[in-house]
């Protein structure tokens, strides 16, 4: 009977989505029309003329295309200047912190209550609908799930202002019936990574864990602790653990990890697409990783096509217009007060009917195999001191990252041409990856006791290499760059099918 109920209380989540596939384009219709409501009287929304804007066609012609330093400006009114009504028209209490951009190590995204009541927390109970629909016989709700969350700590700002990673936001509003069945906030919050895991280990093996939700990479870490410290295998320690519920970076590089450390067919993966400014998809069927787009959670979409990515004010499609097979950047509006905000990532379209789509990258060249985001100018900054500390000057360099194997975890690999090699490669290395951690505080948390990144891996080039190589590619000339950052090996699998070829 119990399990009766529990089926029935995941199935329900099931009908909203079932409503915005079947009219998906009305409910976009209305998403943008709540946005505007809302926006009208904000400073914003009266700079940008909301009240002239009609239709989508209004929209797009009135409001510019925005990225995260456009957006500065307005946020020091809500930080600093403490104004309201800047942005969205109820207060503005937290702040989802991000990887940086070229000036800042971190960004801040504005989290309102309707942005997290009516947009993660509503998309967190699609996700467990499409997961129980299509496996009837799951019995996860009845166990605990254990969360593995962001290692930010919240931080008080300003007058009831705060900052933190958008995981602990969220643990921190959860609602008390979902409290309980979650890993507690006072171990989910910790911010010391090691105290966080010897804590999270206890706790995991005392319970009747069921579900879990994270990023792979640190999860595999946690898993891979338990199993040491018990001597026990996960099958044995949770033998009704079920699904993990996984984002943030790609799953590919670390599924077969998983699947060795929990051998068992019952085990289940459900992918997400979630970061600090929203949720966005959720897988939608077993059989397929294609991720379902979520038009119900007060976020308005936009796409921008492959040609237009580098303009100033890119021409966008609203949903209707997306074609499947083609490559779009993705822009969003939100009730957190994001108004066609860049969000740097690119996707494709699988299907319009529904909307399914794959996470194809980013419109810019970086490096998030292990939830680092590390972007080219962080790369050039931290290599640029690096040389400037041990008088080394390079010619060219890539990077690429190192996936997580059974003797090693991640890293990051720098291909590396030096015009003046440094006299210490050790203590290159180590002014890299320090320089690295100042500018990046993704990368700065994943390198937190060597748990989920390792040191830099430097490999040295053959002067000539990198033109050589290229030459081979035919993409000499100015036109053509070697690609700094890859999320993948495909590059440096490239160079090295180069150089043994010379050998």
């Amino acid at each position: 009977m119990i399990r009766k109920i529990a089926r029935n209380i995941l199935t329900s989540y099931y009908k909203p989505v079932e409503k915005f596939v079947k009219d998906p384009l009305e409910t976009q219709q209305q998403t943008l029309n709540y946005l505007l409501e809302h926006g009208q009287k904000t400073k914003y929304g009266i700079q940008n003329h909301f009240t002239k804007i009609n239709n989508d066609v209004d929209f797009r012609r009135l409001v510019p295309v925005i990225a995260y330093e456009d957006l500065r400006p307005w946020l020091e009114k809500i930080i600093v200047e403490k104004q309201t009504d800047v942005l969205w028209d109820t207060p503005v209490r937290w702040f989802a912190m991000s990887s940086g951009t070229t000036e800042d190590k971190s960004k801040y995204i504005p989290v309102t209550r309707e942005s997290l009541f009516n947009g993660n927390y509503r998309a967190g109970y699609h996700m467990l609908g499409m997961y129980a629909v299509h496996h009837p016989d799951s019995s996860f709700i009845l166990g605990k799930t254990l969360v593995l969350g962001g290692s930010q700590q919240t931080n008080q700002i300003g007058n009831g202002i705060y900052t933190g990673d958008i995981s602990a936001i969220l643990m921190k509003n959860l609602p008390a019936p979902a409290r309980r069945r979650r890993t507690p906030e006072s171990i989910a919050l910790i911010p010391d990574w090691e105290e966080k895991l010897r804590k999270l280990t206890d706790y995991a093996i005392a319970n009747d864990i069921r579900a879990m939700v994270g990023v792979p990479s640190w999860m595999l870490i946690l898993l891979k602790k338990i199993v040491e410290e018990t001597g026990r295998s996960i099958p044995d320690i949770w033998p009704q653990l079920e699904v993990f519920f996984h984002g943030g970076v790609g799953f590919l590089p670390f599924q077969e990890q998983f699947e060795k450390i929990i051998p068992t067919p019952r085990m289940r993966y459900w992918e997400t697409y979630n970061a600090s400014e929203g949720f966005f998809g959720v897988q939608f069927a077993p059989e397929s990783k294609d991720l379902l787009l979520l038009l119900d959670n007060e976020v308005y979409y936009e796409f921008i096509p492959a040609g237009e990515w580098d303009k100033a004010q890119p021409e966008t499609v609203p949903l209707g217009g997306v074609e499947a097979g083609k490559q779009y950047a993705v822009v969003i509006s939100t009730s957190g007060g994001l108004w066609r905000y860049k969000i740097g990532d690119t996707i494709e379209f699988t299907s319009t009917h529904p909307y399914l789509f794959k996470l194809t990258g980013r419109t810019r060249q970086f490096i998030n195999a292990f939830g680092e985001e590390l972007i080219v100018d962080n790369a050039d900054r931290a290599i640029n001191e690096a040389c400037r500390s041990t008088h080394a000057k390079i010619t060219e360099y890539t990077v690429a990252p190192v996936y997580f194997g059974d003797n090693n975890n991640g890293a990051h690999e720098w291909f590396i041409e030096f015009e003046t090699p440094p006299s210490n490669m050790n203590l290159f290395a180590e002014l890299l990856d320090e320089s690295l951690k100042k500018l990046n505080s993704d990368y700065e948390a994943k390198r937190s006791y060597n748990l989920s990144l390792e040191m830099p891996r430097i490999r040295t080039m053959e002067k000539g290499t990198f033109y050589e190589w290229m030459k081979q590619r035919e993409k000499t000339g100015g036109q053509n760059k070697v690609p700094k950052l890859s999320n993948d090996r495909r590059y440096v699998d490239s160079i090295l099918q180069y150089i043994d070829s010379k050998s």
